[in-house]
């Protein structure tokens, strides 16, 4: 009883401790047992590069250093992969080389990054609305269900909120929104944003437009700046060096996305409305976004940069989920100002605060029973954990992957193999792995021979294995990789997920079956 009273004291007194202790708590589960890669980008855009660079090695072929290649930028930014190239650097140099503990480490670090969008988005809420919305806000930010998952993910999507919370918190702080220096900071935060993840440009734009109106020219142009200082250190600096010519990624990322806005997902516009609708769970999702549209007017600094952000992305035709990320925790900000502003000017809600409630219970009941699963998810587990199975493999001089059944391969997080010296060969159907064969016997480069094959998919396996026998009768049984539970069910409900059980073999590649 003495301690159920502490814990209500400080709920009432210092609020915040608590929601940092429960945003830690669930972020260090996360850290511990949510292990892999949400998304194609967070692995093989972010991750794979910095490691193949640490090794000397690069993997996409971004610092111009594959001859096969056209030797031209591909437009992403390496601002978040020069980061984990750092931090990766760092760990060999301390001898740190086993790629699930440096994981640990980095996912550990994005954790305590992202403890900023919980304090900061508390802070706002109180400044605005007090203490009771601001209970509300930063639980929401340290406990929503995905929080601590994204929340240790590469993703340039989750990266990037801090320092736009952070630029948007100073704008609004009273003890600093008057100095000039405040805005030297607001646009080299703002900055570190967009060389993050250049679609923020478009939230950069609406603070802009916010700092016009107030017409205060000087931290307008101290803002607009170092915006573009930074901009131009990181991009122009780094693309100076690579491609001996400033903004050469950029350049070609820009048009790289114009040239292929119909590639990828495509969604209407009104796409990222049903996102945001669903992920922060109905109803109560629907009062967020109507919150966050009310206050419009009043809380401008809050809403016209997440709303061009938005709008931006619901015209733009490649529509991926994770894009519309970074502006969630200002729609929950937001949505929670406004939402309680009208609650309480409102008759009817006045006349039912049970209904209200009951909605807020419902709310917490889902959340709580999807909080501990999507914490300690292992994403990917399977393409994850076959390649982990290589690391230290000292006769590993090549792998296989057979997806016969499916006419295409899965591509293999290599980062945690510990290895980049080898290409794995595919075999999608009977032709693939003949030529394969063929390759074995004429090319005399033992780095090329493959003595590891991966099986994906329980779809005609037997078969599968026996043909491969066939041609490598001197095969063995190694393991079987099963998904993980929440692969399995994400799998069941999109089969574009492609999260299927690994068979591992190894076969001696010197003797072999001559085909007919």
């Amino acid at each position: 009883m003495q301690l159920r009273q502490a814990i209500r004291n400080l709920w009432e007194e210092k609020p915040l401790v608590l929601i940092m202790f429960a945003a830690i708590f669930f972020r260090l589960i996360a850290v511990v047992f949510s292990k892999g890669f949400a998304f194609h980008d967070d692995e093989f855009l972010v991750l794979d590069p910095a490691g193949s660079w640490v090794d000397g090695f690069d993997y996409n072929a971004w610092l111009g250093g594959r001859p096969s290649m056209n030797n031209a930028p591909e437009g992403p930014s390496l601002f978040f992969p020069g980061l984990h190239y750092l931090v990766l650097k760092y760990l060999k140099w301390r001898g740190v080389m086993d790629p699930q503990y440096r994981m640990y480490i980095l996912r550990s670090l994005l954790a305590l990054w992202s403890l900023i969008i919980v304090r900061v988005g508390y802070k706002i809420a109180n400044f605005y609305s007090g203490k009771k919305v601001a209970k509300q806000v930063g639980l929401l930010l340290a406990v929503l269900w995905f929080m601590p998952m994204l929340s240790v993910r590469d993703l340039v999507e989750m990266f990037c909120i801090p320092p736009l919370l952070l630029a948007t918190w100073m704008t609004i702080n009273p003890k600093r929104k008057d100095r000039l220096i405040t805005y030297m900071w607001v646009g080299v935060l703002c900055g570190i944003a967009f060389n993050t993840r250049f679609q923020t440009a478009m939230f950069t734009g609406g603070l802009g437009l916010v700092l016009m109106f107030r017409k205060n020219w000087k931290h307008f142009f101290m803002f607009g700046f170092f915006f573009v200082a930074t901009f131009v250190a990181f991009q122009g600096g780094v693309d100076m060096y690579i491609w001996g010519r400033p903004f050469a990624e950029f350049r070609a990322y820009i048009e790289y996305n114009i040239n292929n806005n119909r590639g990828y997902p495509f969604g209407p516009w009104y796409n990222y409305f049903l996102v945001i609708g669903g992920i922060l769970i109905p109803p109560i999702s629907l009062f967020l976004m109507f919150g966050f549209f009310k206050s419009w007017k009043k809380y401008t600094v809050l809403f016209l940069p997440a709303f061009c952000f938005f709008a931006f992305h619901s015209i733009f035709p490649n529509k991926q989920e994770r894009f519309i990320l970074p502006i969630v925790p200002f729609v929950i900000i937001l949505g929670c100002i406004g939402w309680n502003e009208f609650v309480t000017s409102s008759k009817f809600w006045q006349k039912h605060p049970s209904v209200l409630k009951g909605f807020w219970v419902f709310f917490w009941i889902v959340n709580c029973m999807a909080l501990p699963i999507v914490s300690t998810m292992y994403s990917k587990k399977t393409r994850v954990e076959s390649m982990y199975y290589l690391y230290g493999k000292k006769d590993l001089k090549n792998f296989m992957v057979e997806e016969s059944n499916r006419g295409s391969v899965t591509q293999s997080p290599m980062f945690y193999t510990g290895r980049w010296n080898f290409s794995p060969r595919e075999i999608t159907n009977e032709h693939s792995l003949k030529q394969d064969y063929l390759d074995i016997l004429h090319v005399p480069d033992t780095m090329i021979h493959p003595n590891y094959v991966f099986f994906f998919g329980k779809e005609q396996i037997e078969e599968r294995i026996a043909a491969f026998q066939k041609m490598y009768p001197h095969s063995s049984y190694q393991t079987t990789i099963e998904p993980s539970f929440v692969d399995l069910v994400v799998w069941k409900l999109n089969p574009i997920n492609r999260n299927e059980t690994v068979y591992i073999y190894k076969f001696d590649d010197k003797v072999v079956n001559l085909p007919n």
